[in-house]
């Protein structure tokens, strides 16, 4: 691609930085995960944030749906919420003499699942059609959603109590999950000083966050990254990679068919975001981990043993050879 094109590709550079810049008036650190939010945003795709309590999470989320100038909703999952209070319903109107849709929080464009595994799987299942389809489907009639519909799902640890871990099919249709840990020591100085002077965190108005990009510029974005340049030998990296999830030794299920498709649309959105019209190697390292690492399953002796996906993941991408 030339001509133009390079200053539409710096200009969506622009637009990420812009975005960061924004997002770091409210949240202190977590570069990474506002990156792998930008590259879903781009790509079209999903996330799960998953981290302890008090990381910021639901603020980080917040924070990013305020610079997007698109409808924003959330759902707190909790054990006793039922597929309908997400959904909505058809409620019947003795007026008209009809049933009527009552819609539910997910008609929106950027939906905030928060702690979604404090609900039950049926309740989880709910959203499976909306983040595949982006639509959903209530008493037999399907109703669209809209390009734009972004699901950014945060989780607690499986490990604390009163979680229910998420079906695999729906872990599936996430394009990153992201594991949001404890901030640095300098960073989190930082946020002492910053919300240190009140009980509770001020609200997400309270941080004068603006808008940089909308519907519009975002489908214009999205288009020009699915132009991206993706040659030959990359489109071989990825397909090797993917395929060594299957054989490694401490993976039980490796990486479907699907993960290779998303990581190379991933990886044109990732390159978008810096202002180029090509896709390095880097680009697919970078991106392989929080990929993948949802999207492999342990073998009993590696769960046993402590070995964590993410260590297998890392051999995988360091025994691959990449391309020059």
């Amino acid at each position: 691609m030339k001509g133009n094109n390079f200053m539409e590709f710096e200009k969506i550079g622009e637009i990420a930085g812009g975005i960061k810049a924004e997002v770091g008036k409210a949240i202190v650190g977590q570069s990474e995960a506002v990156d792998l939010l930008l590259t879903s945003l781009i790509c079209g795709g999903h996330v799960l944030l998953e981290g302890v309590p008090g990381t910021g999470k639901t603020l980080l989320v917040q924070s990013f749906a305020v610079c997007l100038r698109l409808e924003f909703g959330r759902i707190q999952f909790t054990p006793d919420l039922m597929p309908g209070d997400v959904l909505g319903t058809n409620l019947f109107n003795f007026q008209t003499n009809s049933f009527a849709l009552t819609e539910g929080p997910i008609f929106t464009q950027i939906l905030l699942a928060d702690e979604i595994n404090r609900a039950p799987p049926k309740t989880q299942a709910a959203l499976l059609q909306a983040m595949n389809e982006r639509s959903v489907t209530i008493d037999r009639r399907t109703y669209p959603l809209g390009e734009e519909f972004m699901v950014v799902a945060t989780q607690n640890p499986i490990e604390q109590q009163g979680t229910y871990p998420l079906p695999e099919a729906q872990l599936d249709r996430f394009l990153f999950k992201v594991v949001m840990a404890y901030p640095s020591r300098e960073e989190e100085r930082e946020i002492v000083v910053r919300h240190g002077h009140r009980p509770a965190m001020p609200a997400i108005a309270d941080f004068g966050l603006r808008p940089v990009i909308d519907g519009e510029r975002l489908r214009e974005a999205r288009e020009l990254a699915s132009r991206i340049r993706l040659s030959e030998v990359l489109v071989d990296y990825i397909v090797d990679l993917v395929r060594a999830t299957r054989r490694h030794p401490s993976l039980e299920t490796g990486a479907s068919t699907r993960a290779a498709t998303m990581l190379a649309a991933a990886a044109r959105a990732h390159a978008a975001l810096r202002g180029r019209d090509f896709v390095i190697p880097d680009d697919v390292k970078r991106l392989t981990p929080p990929l993948l690492r949802h999207r492999v399953v342990l073998t009993p002796a590696a769960e046993i043993e402590g070995n964590a996906g993410d260590l297998a993941i890392a051999e995988i991408v360091e025994q691959t050879p990449a391309p020059r």
